[in-house]
């Protein structure tokens, strides 16, 4: 399954690569909600969770919704609004400004959209106006609990105190830990889409897209982005009613995750995890489930304990697991070829060793893969 975003036509310069403080705000909210979904930020996690107030603790799981198992689309107003050509506020209090000028429909269809609402679909009637799209709403809103059915509630019968109070907790939590993560995080998602960018101008959108996730990728034709989900959609980056156009918005705290708002009506937009520092990326799941099929035979995973420990060649291996050298460099392709093991020459031998940093990541690997 995919996310396809139609660019038939498209001139460069409508491509976009920007932060957006209100993004990484629900992506750390995410986090904070979700942290084994985060392992390399557990140790801010720990932290940021057990310094919450109690009260704004209680009001985030008021509205986590909206962030937890999915992203809401309210985290991304620029992309509603056609005069904001795709970019995002400079701070968050540009975000929540372009927040607030989403209109109570398009407000409530966003925030329920995830988990409360339909899917996807262009020009369907609003729950603030249509009973039966309203009860639809609070039956499932209700089926996820009391919190998520009170929330509900209150947004479908006084949108406007919802905007109100969702504005305040943001701002609180922006007092509370964001303030000081965005101040450490900007600079750093600036450089990376001013890198994109210079990519995308020097080398094309295929390498840009290949640089920000094995998850994105072009088609054959060159006209559609292809997003690797456990969802289908499809977005198109010409529609004149949000202005032509793709963002990619990156996120320090988002990784392993890759959001993708594809709704009608809206800018298609790409929340991608920057690059950190001296970590490689994910590889992709056909890697993933290669190197897993590789390990499960196993003849392979006996040979893996002795490649693990030095070097040896093939007649070593085949007299160790007596078996003939020809066997033995059956499975030595099959490892090769997954990337879990280095062979280098030494004189007349060929020597075999596991890749033990390719191995050790299969664990983090799957989790984001799985996540994505």
């Amino acid at each position: 399954m995919s996310v396809t975003i139609d660019i038939a036509g498209l001139p460069p310069e409508h491509l976009v690569f920007s932060p957006s403080p209100l993004a990484e705000l629900c992506a750390a909210l995410h986090a904070l909600a979700e942290p084994k979904h985060h392992p390399g930020l557990q140790g801010w996690t720990t932290a940021t969770n057990a310094a919450l107030r109690p009260d704004l603790a209680d009001r985030l799981c008021e509205a986590e919704f909206l962030w937890r198992s999915a992203h809401s689309d309210t985290d991304m107003p620029f992309a509603a609004l056609p005069d904001t050509r795709g970019r995002p506020g400079a701070t968050l209090a540009e975000d929540l400004d372009l927040l607030d000028r989403l209109d109570d429909d398009l407000f409530v269809d966003a925030a329920l959209d995830i988990s409360c609402h339909r899917d996807y679909e262009p020009n369907g009637p609003s729950p603030l106006v249509n009973a039966a799209v309203r009860a639809h709403a609070l039956e499932r809103a209700t089926a996820r609990g009391t919190r998520q059915a009170e929330f509900a509630q209150r947004l479908l019968t006084d949108p406007q105190a919802v905007r109100a109070w969702l504005r305040r907790l943001f701002e609180d939590c922006a007092e509370a830990f964001f303030d000081d993560l965005w101040q450490r995080v900007r600079p750093r998602l600036a450089a990376d889409a001013r890198h994109k960018t210079e990519v995308l101008r020097r080398k094309g959108l295929a390498q840009a897209l290949a640089e920000m996730s094995p998850a994105l990728a072009l088609d054959d034709s060159s006209t559609r982005i292809v997003v690797d989900k456990l969802s289908s959609g499809h977005a198109d980056a010409l529609d004149p009613a949000a202005g032509p156009g793709v963002t990619f918005v990156p996120s320090s705290v988002g990784r392993p995750h890759l959001w993708v708002l594809h709704a009608p009506g809206w800018r298609p937009v790409v929340h991608y995890p920057a690059a950190a520092p001296d970590v490689p990326g994910p590889g992709s799941l056909d890697l993933l489930q290669l190197r897993m099929e590789a390990l499960s035979h196993p003849l392979r995973i006996r040979m893996c304990r002795y490649l693990a420990r030095s070097a040896v060649t093939t007649g070593e291996l085949a007299a160790a697991h007596g078996i003939t050298p020809p066997e033995v460099s059956r499975h030595i392709a099959v490892l090769r070829k997954a990337g879990l093991i280095t062979t280098r020459r030494r004189g007349r031998y060929v020597l075999h060793q596991l890749d033990l940093t390719a191995v050790a990541r299969l664990g983090s690997d799957f989790l984001e893969g799985v996540l994505r």
